[in-house]
């Protein structure tokens, strides 16, 4: 038996053996990740492609069943061990709240809901159930955690930052040993490492200062000096790779002015040899498409750029041909040593045989039963409940309006957020963008939640947006009106106003005008509210929930306390951004880490 098919060896035994196998061909194969519509038709066996993946919304047929997810991927890895050496494809997929691209799957809070929670068990437990729900369709490898300090919320990706801070997001970086497992004692640092089949390849991202660019634009640059960017952007890194995370992402973004996925010093010089980090690098989607401006205008200086700065796999969706070519050529030229492509292989072979998928190539249906698992929904509706947070309670400190009554008369329910599962979850959600509407997805919109929860002889009453004269003439006891964003992701959602998108302020307007009430959030980030906060009984941050909107009404309705605390600063006005806590002209509407606390109570009839 060939050494490296033997599981009593050791990794590096088993990686050195095979490697000292492979020819150029096999190994350029192994350091590339293609999109799934361009992988069929024997396109792995023929370039010995080392990864698939799916990019934003990229599912096998629509509502696919976990069953039809795992038959591809087997399709996939028959073609992967039809090679001469046989070595497995592994699959990625952007699992960045919950297994978000897949129908039925559980959707958590996006990661500044969670920074809210301050509760990094609980987001261990969500990487944790996340990993099952993802193993539950046959794909091992997701590209989160995200853990960039996000501190502009105009950048698009803000939802996806933990915090402004980066000690939460460092705190939060618990997801990853939920994800891969928990590491070892005796681990030397910067080995990846992955517990067994329910467990999948992490990937700490976007390496590095990606929310840090100039006036929060995607992809843009991030202008600081190098104590700067170590002390906010960097120590998510150091948990991540102290906890075994497998890989690490590069960033689209610069650092005064180089291209991350072309920056040696970072990637090779600090992030592999200073923090010994022995997991394998990736690119991102077309990462390296994007050294040169415009988009593609020499590939031969994208490839040499990518692969010299110490970029190991990487994500050429569809015209990994050209790749291929291009970097045998380097090779052949000597523009780039052999010893750099061996590194490459050494650390994505250390990851294949750490994950045992050599052992364990195919996927089965043993665990098909964990996508949109009911514990997980629960775990979601936990992660609801102490996400939210309560800004505003009463109109006077004396006289709060939360938590509501459940015995009343008839309350109203408004806004466009109120009952519509798409724009609960926001982007990445069955789409890249997002989507609108309660029909591709399961779960509880906060209206449904409203009415589980309130006595059986309280009328719930829904208009989207109601005018002023329908409000005053129906006497309701209070109304609860929900309003924000609509979904985006990435540079879609870069946003220099940030004001709630139309009809939300007339919404807020004719009804907190009129009658008690309270306002629900629902946004990736921080908005304008200063002109109506006055208007306003009580306001809750409501971020981006989910699935499962019971757990708002857990804390509206006092089954549960308000906890939640502000993950990052919430102005009073756009001009005042970048704005963080510890800033010499901080002056927000609500400082980081505020965050008013209810009771629990028992049960309350009137008020």
């Amino acid at each position: 038996m060939m050494k490296y098919k033997n599981p009593n060896e050791s990794v590096n035994i088993r990686v050195e053996d095979l490697i000292s196998r492979m020819t150029l061909e096999e190994k350029i194969g192994q350091m590339l990740q293609i999109e799934r519509k361009y992988a069929s038709n024997g396109v792995l066996k023929k370039y010995f492609i080392g990864s698939v993946l799916s990019e934003g919304g990229s599912i096998p047929a629509p509502k696919a069943s976990a069953e039809n997810w795992i038959d591809m991927l087997n399709e996939f890895q028959k073609d992967a061990l039809s090679t001469r050496l046989g070595i497995p494809m592994f699959y990625g997929i952007d699992a960045v709240h919950g297994h978000s691209s897949v129908y039925k799957a559980t959707i958590f809070p996006h990661n500044i809901g969670l920074g809210a929670t301050r509760d990094p068990e609980l987001v261990k437990r969500i990487g944790a159930a996340t990993a099952l729900e993802v193993r539950a369709t046959g794909i091992q490898y997701v590209y989160a955690p995200c853990v960039a300090v996000c501190r502009d919320p105009r950048w698009g990706r803000c939802y996806e930052s933990y915090s402004e801070d980066p000690k939460v997001v460092q705190a939060m970086t618990e997801l990853i040993s939920g994800l891969q497992g928990d590491i070892p004692d005796n681990m030397p640092n910067g080995v990846p490492f992955i517990a067994g089949k329910e467990k999948v390849i992490g990937c700490a991202k976007h390496y590095v200062g990606d929310g840090g660019t100039t006036n929060g634009i995607d992809e843009s640059n991030t202008v600081i000096d190098r104590d700067e960017m170590m002390r906010i952007h960097m120590p998510g890194y150091y948990s991540s790779i102290s906890k075994g995370v497998a890989t690490i992402m590069v960033s689209y973004s610069s650092w005064n002015g180089v291209k991350m996925h072309a920056n040696h010093d970072l990637v090779t010089g600090y992030l592999k040899n200073t923090l010994q980090f022995q997991g394998f690098v990736i690119s991102d989607f077309e990462g390296i498409d994007r050294i040169t401006s415009p988009f593609r205008a020499n590939c031969t200086y994208s490839v040499l750029a990518g692969v010299s700065a110490g970029i190991d796999m990487f994500m050429v969706p569809k015209f990994y041909n050209e790749f291929i070519d291009e970097l045998t050529m380097l090779v052949k030229n000597e523009f780039i040593p052999m010893s750099r492509i061996d590194d490459a292989v050494r650390r994505i072979l250390r990851v294949k045989f750490m994950m045992g998928i050599f052992e364990n190539p195919f996927a089965d249906y043993s665990l098909v039963k964990y996508l949109g698992f009911k514990e997980h929904r629960e775990l979601a509706r936990e992660a609801v409940r102490k996400s939210m947070v309560l800004l505003k309670n009463g109109k006077s400190a004396e006289k709060p309006l939360l938590p509501l009554p459940k015995k009343v008369p008839k309350i109203l329910v408004a806004g466009s957020h109120a009952n519509n599962l798409g724009y609960q979850c926001g982007g990445w959600t069955v789409e890249w963008q997002g989507i609108s509407g309660n029909d591709n997805l399961e779960g509880t919109t906060i209206l449904t939640a409203v009415k589980n929860t309130v006595d059986s002889e309280t009328i719930v009453i829904y208009e989207e947006n109601p005018d002023i004269e329908f409000v005053e003439s129906n006497e309701f006891s209070y109304a609860i009106v929900v309003v924000g964003e609509h979904p985006y992701a990435e540079m879609h959602g870069d946003n220099m106003n940030l004001t709630i998108p139309n009809p939300g302020p007339e919404t807020i307007t004719n009804v907190c005008g009129a009658i008690k009430c309270v306002v629900i959030i629902i946004s990736g980030r921080p908005l304008v509210i200063e002109p109506y906060i006055g208007l306003i009984d009580a306001v809750v941050a409501g971020w981006l929930p989910g699935s499962e909107g019971q757990g708002v009404a857990d804390v509206l309705f006092g089954d549960y306390g308000f906890t939640g605390k502000l993950p990052r600063t919430w102005f009073k006005s756009v001009d005042q951004l970048p704005m963080n806590v510890g800033d010499p002209h901080y002056d927000p509407l609500f400082p980081f880490g505020f965050g008013l606390s209810t009771k629990p109570t028992k049960a309350i009839y009137s008020q």
